[in-house]
């Protein structure tokens, strides 16, 4: 079974065919599928899809581009949401210094108190990280975040070597496959078999060979061959370990329900 480690399946993108883009993702073997919110408002619709959809899970975040709306009421409300035993993760949350750098300081307030109520639930965060590794790193720890996955990974080497030894999970997208991808094929190389997670980030960042098309789960495939070739393995041999790390990571079991702790965590809390 292959999961997608990080998708926007509410995107508008596929509001003329999400049933046919979830058919086609089963159908490519595509088994779990993780759809991160980026606002409030949005969660709601994120996890409108988990009932829609046996295969998908949500997570919920506000995004570093609207850092804004992160004050206290939304962080009550995200609490509130991620109780909810289809939520499993704090997502997508992070920093992002290409499309925001004048907003800053709000990011980092955002992205602090959101890693926090992560560790309150117990739940792994999935951060956004454009240009701002430094930042992103230094909050991660000052906050002691252990449950982290840095999606769509686009640092050096030598940093996803220190958080993959921190217990850090590294997802690799559509670029890692990109003509441009540079060091990224040394970080697909280099990370530890049980730190890796693969996804489409969709509708975005389509991979090599239907980079230019609309990128939806289906493709995860497409990356994750890039990726086994890579690393010299088979690609049977990677689906079965990227199932085991998000299975770990997210709590979701092997049937692709939440986990029996999940579930008494969420009810005692309610």
């Amino acid at each position: 079974m292959w999961t997608d480690a990080h998708l926007h399946l509410d995107a508008a993108e596929f509001d003329a065919d999400r049933d046919d883009v979830v058919a086609r993702a089963r159908a490519a073997g595509v088994g779990l599928m993780i759809s991160a919110a980026t606002s409030v408002a949005g969660a709601e619709g994120v996890l409108a899809l988990t009932r829609r959809y046996a295969a998908v899970r949500a997570a919920v975040g506000v995004h570093p581009e609207h850092a804004g709306e992160a004050d206290a009421a939304a962080i009550a409300a995200l609490e509130r949401l991620a109780r909810d035993p289809a939520v499993v993760a704090i997502g997508e949350i992070g920093l992002d210094y290409v499309h925001g750098i004048e907003t800053k300081a709000a990011q980092i307030d955002a992205f602090g108190a959101q890693v926090r109520l992560a560790r309150r639930l117990d739940l792994p965060v999935v951060v956004h990280d454009r240009e701002s590794h430094a930042d992103v790193e230094r909050i991660l720890r000052d906050e002691g975040a252990s449950k982290v996955i840095l999606h769509c990974f686009s640092g050096p080497p030598e940093m996803a070597a220190r958080c993959a030894a921190s217990g850090w999970m590294i997802s690799l997208a559509g670029p890692v496959t990109f003509r441009n991808a540079g060091t990224l094929r040394d970080v697909a190389q280099l990370l530890p078999e049980d730190r890796l997670l693969v996804e489409t980030d969709a509708p975005y960042l389509s991979p090599v060979p239907v980079r230019g098309r609309r990128c939806e789960p289906a493709f995860v495939v497409h990356t994750a061959r890039a990726i086994a070739g890579l690393r010299g393995i088979s690609l049977d041999a990677l689906e079965a370990a990227v199932e085991r790390n998000a299975r770990r990571i997210f709590g979701v079991s092997k049937e692709g329900s939440p986990s029996a702790s999940a579930e008494r965590s969420a009810e005692e809390e309610r």
